[in-house]
């Protein structure tokens, strides 16, 4: 069944991917969204909500290297319609959470201790590890305007098979529950796809990425 990408969604959660990392607030371009990002090795990232002919003028249009295309569809819908120069990037997927998150009732170790800041609309939340207070597992939720926003989500190597990842999350809902964000948003990698179907999120969409390498 296709599926129908509400542009206001995807504006929203690039709105708060740009909080979590205090970047510059996305500004509209054609159909799409552009944010200047500044990094060494992603200097600005357009995402579009569909595939379409400002996606692939934009393509043929740009040379520099280390700006990003992303589109909310399948990277088979790509093929013929880039240049050469462009490098298609892992897959990415838009995941959202229609429910209560599915997650157990376990106690976080006596090893580990839970810490909490938070900067404008953003709470990072990591988990330490007591010993040496390596970051044994880390993330953030940001609050947009009705959307919970899972952003970062990260367990170290060593701290892995623990259940750390499905505690992280849960506490991170019960801050997005506490302001009332009921509806959940994130993209994820190939690895991250399995903790959250697991929790209950669903695909939402292919999330698809191309670049010119440097």
């Amino acid at each position: 069944m296709k599926v129908t990408i509400d542009k206001a969604m995807v504006e929203q959660w690039l709105r708060c991917w740009s909080l979590s990392r205090q970047l510059p607030m996305p500004v509209a371009y054609r159909s799409g969204f552009k944010v200047d990002v500044g990094y060494p090795e992603q200097q600005a990232r357009y995402v579009f909500p569909r595939l379409n002919r400002d996606f692939s003028d934009l393509a043929h249009a740009l040379n520099d290297p280390f700006i990003y295309l992303k589109v909310c569809a399948p990277p088979a819908k790509l093929a013929g319609l880039l240049p050469p120069r462009w490098q298609l990037q892992p897959q990415g997927y838009m995941m959202h959470c229609p429910g209560l998150m599915k997650t157990k009732t376990a106690k976080l170790p006596e090893t580990y201790t839970l810490t909490t800041q938070h900067y404008g609309e953003t709470y990072k939340l990591d988990i330490l590890y007591r010993e040496d207070g390596e970051v044994a597992a880390s993330g953030r939720v940001v609050l947009g305007d009705g959307l919970a926003v899972y952003d970062r989500i990260y367990t170290a190597i060593g701290h892995r098979r623990k259940g750390l990842a499905m505690l992280l999350m849960r506490e991170l809902e019960q801050v997005a529950l506490a302001y009332g964000r009921k509806a959940n948003c994130l993209v994820a990698t190939e690895e991250g796809r399995l903790l959250y179907e697991r929790l209950g999120w669903q695909l939402y969409s292919l999330y698809t990425s191309v670049v010119i390498p440097g």
